[in-house]
């Protein structure tokens, strides 16, 4: 859900604790991120660029997702019982660990692979997030906001594509305003 819905990174959602998260409140600090370097596993407090820390709006079906997520990770604690690690982290194996990225990769392939979508790389859902975002009428720079892009270049000629239906609509908006019979 975070990833499709706010265009989080693989790392950012690996590496977001509870303290990132205001339920109350509906928003979500994207500082963190959890990523394998040279072998070794880092939580670290910083995110890929500078302009990818930031405090988003959380919708409402995100916000549910992660009061979903929390009731199955007291469920995982309880089950643990003494063998649960403590980490903060919101995503973590069922001993309290942190998900190993290449983990998290080969659970979303069989996740997408069960509900009979197509192959995507969990990469490919910052791109859908960006054209869902398109097709809704979402102004770029909110969109890049969104994504935590630091130009709009990236958000717009990397990250978009524009759907034909949506094209064809923007064709017929030209066609109408310069035909002589619609003002």
């Amino acid at each position: 859900m975070l990833l499709l819905v706010l265009g989080l990174r693989r790392g950012e959602v690996l590496g977001l604790t509870w303290g990132d998260i205001d339920l109350a409140g509906q928003e979500l600090s994207v500082s963190h991120q959890l990523s394998r370097v040279h072998g070794v596993l880092l939580h670290r407090d910083t995110t890929k660029t500078a302009d990818s820390d930031a405090t988003l709006p959380m919708p409402a079906l995100c916000a549910t997702a992660l009061r979903h997520r929390r009731r199955v990770q007291d469920d995982a604690r309880r089950e643990a019982g003494d063998k649960w690690q403590d980490s903060d982290l919101v995503f973590t194996t069922k001993w309290g660990t942190p998900i190993e990225p290449r983990n998290f990769n080969r659970s979303f392939e069989l996740h997408t692979r069960k509900a009979s979508l197509p192959r995507i790389r969990v990469h490919d859902t910052r791109h859908t997030c960006a054209s869902m975002l398109a097709a809704l009428g979402v102004h770029p720079r909110v969109s890049m906001r969104i994504l935590r892009h630091s130009q709009i270049s990236v958000t717009m000629n990397v990250y978009t594509q524009i759907a034909s239906p949506e094209t064809r609509k923007a064709h017929d908006q030209l066609n109408d305003s310069l035909d002589g019979e619609n003002p």
